[in-house]
């Protein structure tokens, strides 16, 4: 399913749609003067590191790698690396991949099954830092059958692994006789994707050119750039001067280029949500009943139609509402009146200055969000407000990863996450409590039985049925004792030169601006015939 394309005024409808990425385009000939075979793109934030081996490209896109299997524009699964979709056993626990032939590493030398093997059993080393090693948990092994053959064998049927071999192939070659945590390759990646890499200025951008050998063929784009610029004024006024080709926008800033003929406005579609921390080891937010009157206390469709000009959905959990894997009935009406009784109810009583107290404890508690990140401030404000309303003293604060991460355990945040591709890639992370505390995994420590034994039964089953009733089961007990309060599914508004065939937009995870985006395809771009 690929997302709508609004021109001229039709774009100021779709103009609200709020992200917390963001895309530009540097001009490297100076402002209005970009040639017709590069595109520079802008990103709110960088990768930590161009290693597959470490998580980077790990959901598909990756300009300088290539996975056994890919996504097209509407999301679905094709060869990549592979020759054909993967041979699946009958018991669902043995996936047999074929590969393609003639594909080369950007240095020359061939790919083949070992590389395949190297990246798998290297990122699963334990001694290797890559933070979503757990994604792969379902391997059991995986094994060279010859030089154009793969096998895995997996520990349980686990229904959507052929959607994690979309991840990046590493040059056994080159990484293997490095540091995999801190070697050359981090930086200086090799790998079979349309694009090398020719330089990262950490902070500044990330430079391509074009593979010449690359096996599906030459892209006409010859050089694309990132460019890293964090805050959204500066990327629409370098787009506007014509320094830039694309950004992605919040609404303000978007409705600006709604009558400009020379640009076109794409609005992708998303799984990303935004939803606040309750650290079960705080005293005030670790409350069920807290819990379970912030969820009904806050204005989901207040934001979605102030924050977000309607461009977006109220969100209830990590699943949105559209999505076949949405339990309905676990919507939240918002209530106040109710919120206060269940506080009422539970001891929380208001003191004189209306903020509610329970055995010498004030209802009160930070929540902080990242710097610059006018969305996640702008959700964190509405929250605080709603809270309010209910007796409950919330406090914003900003600041980065570095100052926020360290503060997880106790303190709540402003968060995001989501992704298209199965509801296991969110909801296990999230909300199982093996990983609470494990980076940002489990960010609020979440701990429900209920919840871990149904995420198990889902990944464990081949069985479509079972896996939704598990499902079922984790929506529903986020609705009697919320772990976190889901607040909106955004929507992603990119605003692009109108010089190439070929831009579109797929339906995007919350991370984007390096895979996803209008140039999640763009080797695939062809300059317009003037």
């Amino acid at each position: 399913m690929t997302a709508r394309t609004i021109r001229g005024a039709a774009a100021a409808a779709l103009a609200a749609v709020l992200t917390t990425g963001a895309t530009a385009c540097s001009n490297p000939s100076g402002p209005g003067a970009t040639a017709a075979d590069s595109a520079v793109v802008g990103i709110a934030t960088e990768p930590e590191t161009l290693s597959p081996l470490l998580g980077y490209g790990k959901d598909g896109n990756s300009k300088i790698f290539d996975g056994l299997l890919t996504h097209d524009a509407d999301m679905k699964l094709r060869p990549a690396l592979a020759e054909a979709l993967p041979e699946v056993s009958a018991d669902g626990r043995t996936y047999t991949y074929r590969l393609r032939q003639g594909v080369k590493f950007s240095d020359g030398r061939p790919f083949t099954s070992e590389d395949v093997e190297f990246t798998y059993r290297t990122i699963l080393d334990p001694r290797t830092n890559n933070a979503s090693k757990t994604e792969l948990d379902a391997i059991e092994s995986v094994t060279a059958d010859g030089p154009d053959r793969v096998v895995f064998t997996l520990k349980y049927p686990y229904a959507p692994f052929a959607e994690r071999t979309v991840l990046p192939i590493a040059p056994a070659h080159v990484a293997a006789g490095q540091d995999v945590n801190g070697g050359e390759f981090t930086t200086r990646p090799i790998g079979t994707g349309p694009y090398l890499l020719t330089g990262w200025s950490k902070g500044e951008k990330i430079t391509f050119r074009a593979n010449p050998s690359y096996w599906g063929g030459e892209p006409a784009v010859k050089k694309f750039t990132m460019a890293v610029i964090k805050d959204d004024d500066v990327r629409a006024t370098r787009l506007r001067s014509g320094e830039l080709d694309a950004a992605i926008l919040p609404p303000d800033l978007a409705r600006g280029f709604a009558g400009d003929k020379t640009r076109t406005t794409y609005a992708a579609k998303t799984f990303d949500y935004r939803n606040v921390t309750l650290p079960t080891d705080h005293p005030v937010t670790g409350d069920t009943a807290v819990r379970r009157a912030l969820d009904i206390a806050v204005d989901r469709r207040a934001m979605v139609d102030k924050l977000l000009d309607g461009a977006g959905k109220a969100a209830y959990g990590p699943v949105p509402t559209d999505s076949p894997w949405f339990t309905p009935g676990t919507e939240r009406a918002h209530d106040p009146g109710r919120a206060a009784k269940i506080l009422d109810d539970a001891g929380w009583r208001p003191a004189a200055d209306g903020i509610r107290v329970k055995d010498g404890v004030r209802a009160a508690f930070p929540l902080w969000y990242t710097t610059g990140d006018k969305i996640r401030q702008d959700h964190a404000l509405a929250f605080a407000s709603d809270a309010k309303k209910a007796g409950i003293e919330v406090t914003t604060e900003a600041g980065t990863w570095e100052v926020i991460e360290p503060r997880m355990k106790t303190d709540a945040v402003l968060a995001g996450g989501g992704s298209p591709a199965d509801p296991d890639f969110d909801q296990y992370l999230l909300l199982n409590s093996a990983l609470a505390g494990d980076g940002f995994n489990n960010m609020a420590r979440y701990e429900n039985p209920a919840v871990d034994r149904a995420l198990t039964d889902a990944r464990e089953s081949g069985d479509p049925a079972v896996r939704k009733a598990a499902y079922d089961t984790v929506q529903r007990e986020l609705l009697t004792n919320p772990g976190y309060v889901f607040l909106t599914h955004i929507d992603h508004l990119y605003v692009v030169n109108d010089k190439w065939d070929g831009p579109g937009t797929q339906v995007e995870p919350h991370d984007h601006g390096l895979g996803s985006g209008p140039w999640w395809n763009v080797e695939d771009w062809k300059p317009k015939q003037k």
